[in-house]
């Protein structure tokens, strides 16, 4: 729980959506008092996770909602998103939160806003990035669309869970900040895998080639942290393929609304499908390697 300095009273905190992310980030709010209850489609998971924990799993989503003041949802889609949020409904009232860390679109981001707000209580979008890593060691940044008040309400919640929090203007405009986070992250991967691929090519030593280069002015996180492992054909995920992919398609939507294309982000969304193809969609984002590396 987390004292709400606006009314002082104490704030209770539910999480929805306990995949890998979601799961790491409830036990960095139960680490701090913060969580009072969790909920997940597989309950067999929420159950091992809320008896780890010490808090209640509620029997729905309603049941959670009935429980606290502050809802936090991670989940896949929008479709998720909307789905979880019709079924908050019928037990959300005045005063309470909705914070959405999900990756969606900015249209859905506005109709679950639209939802929650009639039932007057308040919703902000807030998309994360930082991977399992920021997850794990609650150092994820957030970019959060909605109310400024709101987000000053639930900010000592967030910075629970991250080193970052920054709002973005209204609601929406979160998703918007996580699409160009998105495009960014295609194309950062495309060019390290791309030119480690190079250099094992020239027969460099890889890890003497990922150790003097991220001290430069190419250096980077992805570099950093996934060049060690795809260069040795591992891909354990830290943020799924098929997931990026689905943010990509997103990403899509979005420019042609916008009346511009965006190249390089269609290459690599066709690299993902072919990936995805071969079977590799659960793997890292990284393993756009396999597609570019030299052959044994």
């Amino acid at each position: 729980m987390v004292t709400d300095r606006e009314t002082e009273k104490t704030l209770k905190v539910g999480f929805i959506g306990l995949g890998s992310m979601g799961a790491a980030m409830a036990r960095n709010a139960a680490k701090v008092g913060l969580l009072d209850a969790v909920w997940n489609r597989t309950a067999d998971k929420a159950e091992l996770l809320a008896r780890e924990l010490g808090v209640v799993r509620a029997a729905t989503p309603a049941d959670l909602a009935g429980r606290v003041e502050v809802i936090l949802l991670c989940v896949s889609a929008d479709r998720d998103v909307l789905e979880v949020i019709e079924n908050l409904l019928p037990a959300l009232h005045p005063g309470q939160i909705v914070v959405d860390f999900s990756t969606v679109s900015r249209d859905t981001a506005v109709a679950a806003a639209q939802l929650i707000r009639a039932t007057g209580a308040a919703f902000l979008d807030a998309p994360v990035t930082g991977g399992m890593e920021g997850a794990r060691n609650a150092t994820l940044a957030i970019m959060v669309g909605g109310e400024a008040a709101t987000l000053e309400r639930v900010r000592p919640v967030l910075a629970a869970l991250s080193n970052r929090i920054v709002h973005m203007g209204e609601v929406g405009m979160g998703q918007s900040a996580k699409a160009v986070n998105q495009v960014m992250c295609a194309g950062i991967n495309e060019a390290v895998t791309e030119a480690l691929a190079f250099g094992a090519r020239l027969g460099l030593d890889m890890d003497k080639v990922i150790e003097v280069v991220s001290g430069g002015a190419a250096g980077n996180w992805f570099l950093e942290k996934r060049g060690p492992t795809m260069t040795r054909g591992t891909f354990k995920p830290g943020f799924k393929l098929a997931l990026h992919e689905k943010d990509l398609t997103i990403c899509e939507a979005m420019a042609e609304a916008a009346g511009m294309t965006l190249p390089m982000t269609a290459m690599t969304a066709e690299h993902y499908r072919q990936l995805m193809a071969e079977g590799h969609g659960d793997e890292d984002i990284s393993a756009l390697y396999r597609l570019k590396r030299p052959a044994a």
